[in-house]
């Protein structure tokens, strides 16, 4: 096994001696446990989480879902671009969902704005989902549909092969369809990428790189 056990351990002692878990020695990737967790995976608003390393290609189709739960009116929730202009973006600006897309012609942007300015922002978990068909882009939240006319029919595919961040990007990355650089705080389940018939459920706790991300552990709604 050569990965941690998403879990909350407490109260350990090693021959009968209880051991301090207040100061340890060293400490990586560890959050404290929450009195009343929920699934998903907790962002602190410091950092992102970096998935396929090896770069992901959108191409002509993807659509993507994703659960979020926030209180912040500002923050990246997906991620990815290209060393040229190609690029897909998901992110929340004040109190609004917007879906980037630029195929290489031009920046498309789908915008969901809910009726209540911070109907979004209300700690309780709304689903998402946005889809790229060749030019055609189309955001679904909480069963909305958002449609935009995109002018530039003659453009299909994202051509991107840089990794895929989540809720944040480092500084040194460029994101082409991305307007804010605020990480997302919050949480987030089920985030699911699909083309065709071939969907992929992203696991956080695999990700190559994690900053300000705590997986499979989210603090229980406040109330």
């Amino acid at each position: 096994v050569t990965h941690s056990i998403p879990a909350c351990i407490g109260n350990m002692t090693v021959n009968s001696k209880q051991l301090d878990n207040e100061s340890p020695v060293s400490i990586f990737a560890v959050n404290r446990c929450y009195g009343r967790a929920q699934e998903g995976t907790f962002f602190d608003g410091s950092g992102f989480a970096a998935l396929v390393r090896e770069g992901y290609k959108v191409r002509s189709d993807v659509t993507i879902t994703l659960e979020f739960r926030t209180t912040a009116t500002h923050g990246v929730l997906l991620g990815v671009s290209s060393a040229k202009v190609d690029a897909i973006g998901l992110e929340m600006v004040n109190g609004k969902v917007l879906f980037h897309v630029n195929n290489g012609a031009g920046r498309v942007t789908a915008t969901y704005e809910p009726r209540g300015a911070n109907s979004l922002c209300d700690g309780k978990w709304h689903k998402l989902q946005a889809n790229k068909t060749k030019h055609l882009i189309s955001l679904v939240i909480d069963g909305n549909l958002v449609q935009t006319d995109n002018p530039y029919t003659q453009s299909t595919s994202a051509d991107t092969n840089d990794p895929i961040y989540v809720g944040g990007y480092p500084a040194d990355v460029k994101q082409n369809c991305l307007t804010t650089k605020s990480s997302f705080r919050g949480c987030l389940r089920n985030l699911v990428l699909t083309k065709g018939q071939q969907a992929e459920l992203f696991d956080f706790s695999r990700a190559f790189d994690l900053r300000g991300v705590f997986p499979h552990s989210c603090p229980g709604a406040e109330h």
